[in-house]
């Protein structure tokens, strides 16, 4: 599609990218001018590929605008970790660029990294030197590329954890833009003489048509939704060895209200690779998307959209016509969850790993529980490392039983010991939302745990407070929570107001339904009560709420995105 469309058909970011000179564009230029707190319009664009995006404080916007003053913003960094993995040094160094440059927390993400919030322009480039200095880096973790490479999380639960983990790393630097840019912005590297002559292997002068997303999970955890991904990878095990993987493509959760021709949608098994083809099967499949992705209309233009435009099986030959060889049949796979197991356990390393709830993943103080005080303090003491989930929480992971020890007095201390968390809270996920996310129409992060106390009151009422169920809210239908694979999915609508969508499954493997369209918090919980009541008296033993959802027929299931509707 990209080579037959004339220049005045593209998209306006299709044209901002062309012209970015490789993601350059007049950073350097709006860095440096100090009449505004803003950056060049274009400048935005180009500054996601960077790991950037603009915001504004939403909660002060009319009251500046009153004051005749430009409205107050800030920056959203986003770090590039594939898996998620971080030294106790780079914790601590997270924390304190918080402290110095941002509004004081850190945000893990669904995407197993970190993300800075209220970073003004003045400290933009100091901020990315300090992560640098770590040894971090927030390249590719926005824009249209492949974005940062998400894996099974938890190395307690697999021996195989180590081959899983390297294998994300792999992919996420083959897929990695290769432009000075980055690096001559800042980190101060010297400017290439003529940069137009610089050549992107992979993505050229245009990069992706949309952002790309890529995940890896060992059954029976699909801890980081993969049917959700771009393209995953689901790792087959026989004789305790990873055989190969299967591959599945077209997943994707984003979808704009009012236009149907949006929608999220389930990623389909296409085939089985062998462990040494993935990166090449990565790589075809990203060229694929890169050659045929919509360049006209960005609301159609991720890889969901490309598949179901030019069908799966013309996809499938195109993917293996550039591969040379044909995928395998998928191979037999079982997914039991999509949420994280908590609590500690002792891995095969003979180490101890602790999975821990972070509500809405945003590590801070608040009152007298001194949540980002315990971490720093774990981190002076851990003989392990840190692990970020794909579902906003952490894994203090691969450490001796005398620091478990310590965790557990360090977490006492400071009032954030894991203990009496319903299921539901367990399985809670909220986007940022307001006040910073310019997308937003309503409230998340900082609603969702309200309204979680309110529905658990109704769970304890029916014995079901502990009770895992999958619960995930976005402020706009952009779906950045995942809130369409939920068994409750709550979508803002406008302030206080959400469509609520039921009947997603527990192990991530199927979208859910529009039930409620724009209701209250009142209508919300008069909606849920009869259900979860209905829930308690008559499911079959072990049967997940989504499933009893579609069982007794409150919603219908949808068998594929475009059958999705707001």
């Amino acid at each position: 599609m990209s080579e037959s469309i004339k220049w005045e058909e593209l998209s306006e970011v299709e044209k901002i990218k062309f012209d970015s000179n490789y993601l350059r564009g007049t950073l350097l230029e709006s860095l440096a001018d100090p009449i505004t707190g803003a950056i060049h319009a274009d400048d935005t664009q180009v500054s996601k590929f960077h790991g950037i995006y603009q915001q504004t404080d939403r909660d002060t916007d009319k009251e500046r605008k009153q004051q005749k003053l430009e409205p107050l913003y800030s920056f959203l960094i986003r770090v590039r970790m594939p898996g998620g993995t971080v030294t106790p040094q780079q914790w601590l160094q997270m924390d304190t660029i918080s402290n110095e440059f941002a509004n004081g927390t850190l945000k893990l993400t669904t995407r197993q990294t970190f993300q800075l919030h209220g970073v003004l322009k003045k400290n933009l480039k100091g901020t990315i030197q300090k992560i640098n200095d770590r040894l971090l880096d927030t390249i590719a973790a926005c824009g249209d590329v492949n974005r940062n490479v998400m894996c099974h999380a938890n190395p307690a639960e697999s021996p195989l954890y180590p081959e899983i983990i390297e294998l994300a790393k792999k992919v996420g630097g083959h897929l990695l833009p290769q432009t000075g840019a980055y690096h001559e912005i800042w980190l101060d590297k010297k400017l290439v003489a003529d940069s137009k002559e610089e050549i992107e292997p992979l993505y050229g002068e245009r990069y992706l048509p949309r952002k790309f997303k890529i995940g890896i999970v060992i059954p029976p955890q699909n801890d980081c939704d993969v049917f959700s991904q771009d393209l995953g990878f689901i790792a087959i095990i026989e004789k305790e060895k990873i055989v190969g993987y299967n591959v599945v493509v077209g997943g994707g959760l984003g979808s704009t209200f009012g236009k149907p021709e949006t929608y999220p949608r389930a990623g389909n098994v296409i085939g089985f690779c062998k462990p040494e083809q993935v990166i090449d099967v990565a790589e075809k499949v990203v060229l694929v998307q890169l050659d045929n992705g919509d360049r006209q209309n960005r609301k159609q233009a991720r890889l969901k959209y490309t598949i179901d435009r030019l069908g799966l099986d013309w996809f499938v030959d195109e993917v293996e016509k550039r591969l040379g060889f044909s995928l395998e049949k998928a191979r037999a796979f079982k997914f039991t969850r999509t949420g994280d197991n908590f609590g500690w356990k002792k891995g095969t390393d003979n180490k101890w790993h602790l999975t821990y709830f972070v509500e809405g993943g945003r590590v801070k103080d608040d009152g007298t529980r001194l949540l980002k005080t315990a971490l720093r303090e774990v981190a002076k003491i851990s003989d392990g490392n840190f692990i970020l989930t794909g579902n906003q929480n952490l894994i203090i992971a691969g450490v001796s039983e005398k620091v478990k020890k310590k965790v557990n007095t360090i977490f006492n201390k400071h009032d954030v010991s894991p203990n009496g968390i319903s299921g539901l809270r367990k399985n809670s996920i909220a986007c940022v939302a307001l006040p910073t996310c310019p997308l937003a129409f309503a409230e998340a992060e900082r609603y969702l745990p309200t309204l979680v106390s309110k529905i658990e009151t109704i769970l304890e009422k029916y014995n079901l407070y502990k009770e895992e169920i999958v619960i995930r809210m976005t402020g706009c239908p952009n779906g950045c929570g995942r809130p369409y694979l939920a068994e409750i999915g709550l979508i803002g609508k406008s302030p206080g107001y959400y469509n609520l969508y039921l009947g997603g499954s527990f192990n991530g493997s199927r979208l859910n339904t529009l039930y409620k369209e724009t209701i209250s918090e009142e209508e919300i919980l008069q909606e849920l009560e009869p259900i979860i009541k209905d829930y308690a008296e008559s499911r079959n033993k072990g049967e997940h709420f989504g499933d009893f959802i579609l069982r007794k027929n409150y919603v219908k299931e949808i068998k594929e995105g475009k059958e999705f509707r707001h």
